[in-house]
């Protein structure tokens, strides 16, 4: 029988971390959102890849160079073991909107890269995010859409965030990763128990 990788994708400003409309440009400037680095480890600890797929346009446009990203991913990494949790890799497009390239969300690219690099269907796969363009990648490449209630959609009131999740079918809603998590992990508790009774 084939293993399955059971993998999540996760956006990572508003998602992990709090949202910065100048960017997140050095490891001071990223603040993790509360819960959301324990909620990673959470998922780990249950057997869960976690993987991080982003646009950083700062880079497209000049406001970040290569170092200054590897040095937020290092420090995003060390926080998140501080607390047992990984990230197993971050994708990210560095491409403006006028690149007219396929890896910027809400378009696919990177997401499909992420299921050809793992060999996985990407039905399988959770794709989290805080907008509306996030949820269409994660639709367009055939993941199941979760949107999170932090980052920029919390900023959002219930009427809006019905119409986000309107035009993206099968999108469900979280207040955040943590809560994700707990939503995920009782699917799998459900699942597990299912298979002890047929057996």
């Amino acid at each position: 029988m084939q293993h399955v990788v059971k993998l999540v994708i996760l956006g990572r400003d508003g998602i992990l971390n709090e949202f910065r409309d100048d960017h997140v440009k050095s490891p001071q400037e990223w603040t993790p959102i509360p819960g959301a680095l324990e909620a990673v480890a959470r998922l780990n600890q249950s057997g869960w890849h976690v993987v991080v797929a982003t646009n950083q346009s700062g880079i497209g446009r000049g406001m970040i160079d290569m170092a200054s990203v590897n040095a937020v991913h290092a420090h995003m990494a060390h926080c998140l073991a501080a607390v047992g949790g990984r990230v197993d890799a971050v994708f990210f497009c560095p491409h403006t909107p006028e690149d007219h390239c396929d890896c910027r969300k809400p378009l696919p690219g990177l997401v499909t890269e992420i299921g050809r690099r793992y060999g996985i269907d990407l039905h399988l796969v959770p794709m989290l995010s805080d907008t509306l363009r996030d949820l269409q990648a994660a639709h367009a490449a055939g993941c199941e859409p979760h949107l999170l209630r932090t980052g920029r959609a919390a900023k959002l009131d219930s009427e809006q965030l019905a119409q986000i999740l309107a035009q993206v079918p099968g999108s469900r809603m979280h207040a955040d990763l943590a809560g994700f998590a707990d939503h995920l992990l009782r699917r799998d508790n459900v699942a597990i128990s299912g298979l002890g009774e047929l057996r």
